[in-house]
Order: structure tokens, then sequence, then C-alpha cells
């Protein structure tokens, strides 16, 4: 099931006011967070709740990419601790006083990017973040959070807690890169970086290790070790393009720039870009995307057509009046990352441009 946004949810009537800050901070880094409180405290901006919090936790747990909590941390533990799951599928759930001093990661702080999002939450309302996961209290990337910031998928989640006890007991860990596979090489810092062109070679560079992290492009990619080993997958990432006729390379590459910062994805991740069949002439487009380091494929007006998605934005009248359909940066990401992938970011326009990210698979 996809999730829908981030829900935030205050009890108090000065716990609404801190809410309604931490919705302002997330709508201003392009996160999508509604505000929902009991009736009694119903003001602009809210979505009024008429049910207990544990029901409604209940009825949203699932659907929301994040739970943010205003509240005692107490009255969130026992809401939530009915509905755990997994660590793979279970939302970041985030504590804040209501007085808004302190900002909590409670749940799935890696790989549902709690902790992320605790950063950001207390650095816009001027709060102190408190995040207690032990390879982050050490500075360290833990495997599941390696597979969130880089976008990857985790192929035997079983490993996690073998593998991420070695990273907090600093014992010897290899990062083996198989084949082609495209990873920001500073993200990996922590790690000892070895490459392989097939897995074969695998078995031969782990002996020496206590445990290991391999990276691959290739699901069917079978990998037998005798020590702890977890193994990530990477996902499609396409950035969908669009742009005025004068917007100049420097524009573009900016706004891309600060669109993959916005989702927290390395440049070096992205597969390919993507725009519309009318840009083959555009040279400023073609410089930047040269620059920035991965293939443009171009889409035809056609294909962008038939582009059907539940987050897509609603149709520009003026787009669609000049090249015949409503829209081009995210219908051409979507396009090109394929079945089951979705939007991590959608359209903003920046400087004459515009952008969006979507995620395969």
């Amino acid at each position: 099931m996809t999730k829908e946004g981030i829900t935030i949810v205050a009890i108090t009537h000065r716990g609404v006011n801190t809410a309604l800050k931490i919705q302002k901070v997330l709508d201003n880094c392009s996160l999508v967070a509604v505000v929902y409180v009991p009736k009694k405290y119903g003001c602009p901006g809210v979505t009024v709740i008429d049910t207990s919090i544990a029901n409604f936790i209940k009825e949203t747990y699932s659907k929301s990419s994040a739970i943010v909590a205003v509240m005692a941390t107490g009255i969130i533990i026992r809401a939530v601790a009915p509905l755990l799951e997994s660590k793979l599928t279970d939302p970041a759930v985030i504590g804040v006083d209501a007085t808004g001093k302190f900002v909590i990661s409670l749940l799935s702080g890696h790989l549902g990017g709690a902790n992320n999002l605790t950063q950001t939450i207390a650095t816009g309302i001027g709060a102190t973040p408190v995040i207690t996961t032990a390879s982050d209290t050490l500075g360290k990337l833990s495997a599941d959070e390696l597979a969130r910031i880089l976008h990857m998928t985790i192929q035997n989640p079983d490993s996690l807690v073998a593998v991420n006890s070695a990273i907090v007991n600093n014992e010897r860990i290899v990062a083996i890169l198989v084949g082609d596979v495209k990873v920001p090489l500073e993200t990996l810092s922590g790690f000892e970086v070895k490459q392989v062109q097939n897995s074969a070679k695998i078995q031969e560079i782990a002996k020496t290790y206590d445990a290991g992290i391999i990276i691959t492009d290739n699901p069917y990619v079978t990998i037998k070790l005798n020590k702890p080993h977890t193994v990530l997958k990477t996902k499609r990432i396409i950035v969908g393009l669009g742009a005025r006729r004068d917007t100049p390379m420097e524009n573009i590459v900016a706004a891309v720039k600060i669109a993959l910062e916005r989702v927290q994805v390395p440049l070096g991740r992205v597969s390919s870009f993507a725009t519309v069949d009318i840009k083959r002439t555009s040279q400023p487009m073609i410089d930047a995307v040269k620059g920035l380091g991965a293939p443009l494929e171009f889409l035809s007006v056609d294909v962008l057509r038939l582009v059907t998605n539940a987050d897509l934005s609603p149709d520009s009248a003026m787009v669609q009046q000049k090249i015949g359909v409503g829209g081009v940066c995210e219908r051409a990401a979507l396009q090109v990352a394929g079945n089951k992938s979705k939007l991590i970011l959608k359209k903003i326009k920046l400087n004459g441009t515009t952008v969006a990210v979507a995620e395969a698979e």
C-alpha cells in the first residue's frame, strides 16, 4: 500500500501551536503534513478528529509515512504498541513535547526516516533533537540507514541485527560493490570498500572481515557467505525535467541539485534524466544533464499523455496549450522509472525549471 504524507497530531492548546509550527517547517521542505486535533481545539489550518487518540492512531498508522505526536511520549507509545509489525514497514514515529523543546525519534529511526525527520523538525522549530539508535550515537551508518539514504531495498532483512551489531561494536566491515553499481563513495566512509565485477569474488574478499554489506543492482545475484552480511539492491532514481526555452544551463543544474537535496538523493544515485522530445534541440538542457553525469531520455507527447498516477500534480493549462500535455517532468520521471514507480518529489518550479523525482522498485 502506498503511504500518504505526514500525520501531526496534538491534544492540547499549546501543543496545537507547536504542531502548526512543525507543519510550516515541513511545508518549507516540500513535505506534505496535516495537523489533527480534538474538536475543542479546532482552528484554521487543522483537521478535527472526533475519536480517541488510540483509535485515531490505529486508523492512520498504516496509511502515514510518519506520525509526529505532540504529546507526552507515554501516550503515543501506548497507542502504537499494539500496531508494531516490522522496522521494514512501520512508519516513522516522533514525539514532541507540547512546548516544542524536545523532538524525540521513537520508532523506525533508520528505514522509516524518523531520525532524519527529527533533525529537520528540531532545526526548524529550535528544539533539541533526541536520537538514541546506537549507530547514530557512535557517528556510524547502520546497514538499514545506508539503505534508506541511498534508496535501496534490503534483500535479506533478517541479517540486520547481526550486521548492525558488528558495526556498533567497531568490528571490521567491508562494503562490496558488485558490477557497475553507482554509489557515492563518501556515503561509505565508515566502511572498507571493495569493487568486484561479479559475485564469485565476494567470498574471497569477505574472508578477512567480520561482516559485510553487499551492494548490487542485480536482483538475481546470489550471495552465500558464512559471515553476517546484508545485501542491498539499488532502486532506479529518475529525474524528470521541464524548462522554459530561455532557461540557462546554470539554472537547470541548480534546480536539479536543490530538488535532489530536498529528498536527500545523492547525485551519483541518479540513473537517468527524462524530458519531452521537443527539448532535443535545447542545448542548455543537454549541456546541463551532460555535466550532471547521467543520460537524458526524450519522450514523445503521446507517451506522456498516457501516464497516469494518483500523485500527479494538476495539469497546467499553459503547458497543455503549448505542447499538448498538461505537465512534463512528473510524467517523464514516472514513465522512465517504469511500473510500480512512485514520485518521491512532486513538481517544483525553480528559476524557469521544473523538476520531479521518481523512484522505481
